[in-house]
């Protein structure tokens, strides 16, 4: 599949693609959100209203003309004042998502803000997030204080007892910023459930962002054998699986998996998850990288796990829902919950933030046969395995692990299997 490159397709199309993402992702009802963009001669496109989130067509959008004209088959959505008010506040915005994501609306109904320091990239995918005070769904009162929050510069507004809007300098831009402030809401609410979530400052931030190593240097001649082509293959089906699933999200994840001896291939840097493509990944040989690509900001900690463990041939580093919980209250996940977790996982440590940074070696000292995975708190979950497939399933384990152990919070404390049944499990599966 060829990559989709947005800015070259009609505003119908992307909106398609987008509001499509958002409601398979559980992040709109069939009647809820809306989404638009503004164009060159300052048309707005938008979402019609009362049609069905779940099966909309590019025939279905409408577009409102500068001048006012509306044209399409259906009445715009009823949320268009705020959408053209911000435009008009705005005029670098080109994009705007609106929805009633579970978790923000959560937030919205307690007035409350989430505080993005919550993981790494969020500070800079979302920026500042504003607060609009409730007013009537599709006035213009409503659009007025949403605007005016856009106007003091922030790019994402939680819509007091409603949801939230955000926008973006275009429609790609505008949905990782949704998604990502709803990943945060999920995160801090999850984390609230078992525990206190901690924060990082924006001191650790700027270290996390002022840390990317210096690039590899480029190889000369790249070669791109059968074997090699199939690798890419893998990665871009677990990469794309890992987004249907809620397993990752655009703005954060790694996937590489070993190719000869500690060469290997890996995701991309700042490409969106979902649209990972084959040509997008990169090898990475004798220590020099694919010419013209960069690779993740965490290359030189998947080249020192594969130097230092032959057993290792793929790994995945993401920030999965509930798993994200224990990261950021450093709660430990205590996988004796059923016989297939301890068995898949046996040990997941928590390991400080800023311990997949190069040059660090807690995380290489840490991993063993009987620690294939760790939590980074704030950060990530870091597990390995031989075959990709495998280390998804792993990961998958552990995720399914730290749900049940988040829901099971509300019932009482757990109840593990016991260091007698653990060690039949080990003289069964691991002797």
């Amino acid at each position: 599949m060829k990559k989709l490159d947005t800015k070259l397709m009609h505003p119908r199309d992307q909106i398609i693609l987008i509001i499509d993402k958002i409601y398979k992702s559980g992040l709109t009802t069939t009647s809820g959100g809306n989404v638009s963009i503004i164009d060159q001669s300052g048309d707005i496109w938008v979402t019609p209203s009362a049609v069905d989130k779940g099966s909309l067509r590019p025939s279905d959008i409408v577009v409102v003309r500068k001048d006012g004209t509306i044209e399409g088959r259906h009445k715009p959505s009823s949320e268009y004042p705020f959408h053209r008010a911000i435009y008009e506040a705005r005029p670098d915005i080109k994009a705007i998502v609106h929805a009633h994501p579970p978790a923000l609306v959560s937030f919205s109904t307690v007035r409350q803000i989430p505080n993005t320091n919550i993981i790494p990239q969020a500070k800079y995918v979302c920026g500042g997030i504003g607060y609009a005070p409730y007013e009537l769904p599709g006035s213009e009162e409503l659009g007025n204080k949403i605007a005016d929050e856009f106007i003091k510069g922030f790019n994402a507004v939680i819509m007091e007892n409603h949801g939230t809007v955000v926008g973006g300098s275009d429609l790609r831009d505008a949905f990782q910023r949704f998604e990502t402030l709803e990943f945060c809401g999920r995160t801090i609410i999850y984390g609230n459930t078992i525990g206190t979530p901690n924060y990082l400052t924006d001191a650790e931030i700027e270290e996390f962002e002022n840390q990317i190593p210096r690039l590899l240097p480029e190889m000369s001649h790249v070669e791109h054998p059968s074997e090699e082509r199939a690798i890419r293959q893998e990665i871009k089906k677990i990469v794309h699986r890992a987004c249907k699933q809620g397993m990752m999200i655009s703005s954060y994840g790694t996937v590489s998996v070993r190719w000869r001896e500690n060469d290997f291939l890996i995701t991309p840097t700042d490409v969106a998850r979902w649209d990972i493509q084959n040509d997008d990944i990169v090898q990475i040989k004798g220590g020099k990288r694919e010419p013209g690509k960069t690779p993740s900001r965490s290359t030189w900690l998947h080249q020192e796990i594969y130097r230092r463990n032959p057993g290792i041939n793929s790994i995945i580093l993401t920030q999965t829902p509930y798993l994200m919980a224990y990261s950021v209250t450093d709660e430990k996940l205590d996988v004796r919950t059923i016989p297939e977790s301890w068995i898949f996982l046996q040990d997941v440590p928590n390991v400080p933030f800023g311990s997949h940074f190069a040059g660090e070696e807690t995380i290489l000292n840490v991993l063993s046969e009987n620690t294939p995975a760790v939590i980074i708190n704030n950060d990530s979950v870091l597990v390995t395995g031989d075959k990709l497939l495998g280390t998804f399933d792993r990961l998958e384990v552990a995720e399914f692990s730290a749900k049940s152990l988040t829901m099971g919070a509300s019932l009482g404390k757990l109840v593990p299997i016991n260091n007698d049944q653990v060690e039949a499990l080990r003289k069964k599966f691991l002797g």
